[in-house]
């Protein structure tokens, strides 16, 4: 859907007003505190009585937290957008109800049951406890209120330290939770926050015995944090996500469907295809095809100052421009000097070019002709840097298809599509805002936040 200028200005105004300036006052906003030790304290309190609510009861909270979620999902995208000057409200409202549909809820618990001579034994999905979470900036209330579902439905309680930059955002998503959370009949504070999240309330969090889990999403070191806590970790890393094209493929479609995946809320999702190898003899329809579909060809000294605006060179080493993360196309390209608003921004490279190699999350995209498909197939897996995150491939190959997934061995691989079919937008599939490649569960969902238990009853309740 498209918003216009008036009602953005409009329903930030009515946003903020309702969530006064920050730092948040904890009598406005339910389940945000001042301080990280309060807010242990008082998620302690929820999650012992929480234990004693049954699963039909966590299912009707969840319930009414996408409900909320759906009818505010305008609301949280707009402040997202404005908070952090990332995205696009209209993507950031799809997000929104994507969380709200396609997250699992209990229905993910399914006990089993093993039978024989000696009885049976009962296995089945139990809470950790409370589960620390961290939040990132570019989807701040979409994890939150993902992780929220899930982790409930596991019996669980949660306690967030969400990214400064985005904290407004993710503190109004805490408060939606706990709305949706009393409405149902829950216990106060099953989801907590503080106001001023800091590194100091981020450790305090980590080291805490109350905190029985930790989840997070991240770059490297938060993730490495994670796993040196001593504590049960999942934790959701970055990616660079390649996409193939090969002479086999719907070049039209290749291309709108390329163009729709890498603009989404201006390439921020970590799935996002960031670079394109696509093969000589096809690369220039494949162009013209994104041209066609919203997407600006630059050339030349163009790229160059692309490179001078989105990345920083020191030594020779380049990393992303964290001021333009996000951004709108259009506003690149106004610093080219060049009166246009796509929704991305393209251009040939060679396959050793820094756009290629470095994790962008702007709307800009490299595209590198290759001969044959192998060496597409190598050049990707080597900008994929082995993270294993997420990638992308069209072709009507199926030796193509399956050698590329074979060697890029990502948690996610998605053939002939947008990348966000990869979390059920448009394919088959739960979704999730927390992608755990580094520690293997994957698309993390309500099973992830939760342990085993094992029921034994020997030479009973087996009546074959």
């Amino acid at each position: 859907m498209d918003i216009n200028a008036a009602q953005i200005s409009a329903i930030v105004e009515n946003v903020i007003k309702s969530m006064g300036t920050a730092p948040i006052s904890t009598s406005k906003q339910k389940g945000v505190f001042e301080t990280m030790s309060e807010a242990l304290a008082a998620v302690e309190v929820a999650y012992k009585q929480f234990r004693s609510y049954s699963i039909e009861q966590r299912e009707k909270m969840i319930s009414v937290i996408r409900r909320l979620t759906l009818e505010e999902a305008e609301n949280l995208a707009v402040l997202g957008v404005e908070e952090t000057g990332m995205g696009r409200v209209s993507d950031k409202i799809i997000k929104h109800q994507l969380v709200a549909n396609k997250t699992p809820g209990t229905e993910d618990l399914q006990p089993t049951v093993k039978t024989g001579d000696c009885g049976m034994t009962l296995i089945e999905m139990a809470p950790f406890g409370v589960i620390g979470s961290i939040t990132p900036s570019t989807n701040p209330s979409e994890t939150v209120i993902c992780n929220s579902i899930g982790m409930i439905a596991g019996g669980n309680a949660v306690v967030f330290n969400p990214h400064p930059n985005a904290k407004l955002t993710a503190n109004y998503a805490v408060d939606l939770v706990n709305r949706a959370i009393l409405e149902a009949g829950g216990p106060e504070n099953l989801v907590v926050s503080v106001a001023n999240p800091t590194m100091d309330s981020s450790n305090e969090m980590m080291k805490s015995p109350i905190v029985r889990m930790l989840v997070a999403t991240g770059g490297p070191g938060v993730v490495r944090a994670l796993l040196s806590s001593g504590k049960k970790a999942i934790g959701a890393g970055a990616g660079n996500p390649p996409v193939i094209v090969d002479d086999t493929a719907d070049i039209e479609k290749a291309g709108k469907d390329i163009v729709a995946g890498a603009s989404f809320d201006n390439n921020l999702p970590c799935i996002a295809e960031k670079e394109c190898f696509a093969i000589d003899s096809i690369t220039d329809r494949l162009i013209d095809s994104m041209t066609k579909n919203g997407a600006y060809l630059i050339k030349g000294n163009q790229i160059d100052k692309l490179v001078e605006v989105a990345l920083v060179n020191k030594d020779g080493k380049y990393s992303i421009n964290k001021k333009w993360v996000g951004k709108d196309a259009g506003k690149f390209l106004k610093e080219l000097g060049i009166d246009a608003d796509p929704r991305l921004i393209i251009c040939e490279t060679p396959k050793d070019h820094p756009f290629v190699s470095v994790e962008m999350m702007m709307p800009i995209l490299p595209i590198v002709r290759v001969k044959d498909i192998d060496e597409a197939i190598t050049l990707a897996v080597k900008a994929e840097h082995g993270n294993r995150h997420s990638a992308h491939i069209h072709s009507k190959n199926i030796d193509h298809l399956t050698r590329f997934a074979r060697e890029v061995e990502t948690t996610i691989f998605v053939k002939n599509a947008p990348s966000y079919a990869g979390i059920g937008a448009g394919g088959e599939g739960h979704t999730t805002f927390t992608i755990a490649g580094p520690t293997g569960e994957g698309l993390t969902s309500a099973r992830s936040f939760t342990r085993q238990r094992r029921c034994v009853m020997v030479d009973g309740l087996h009546i074959i």
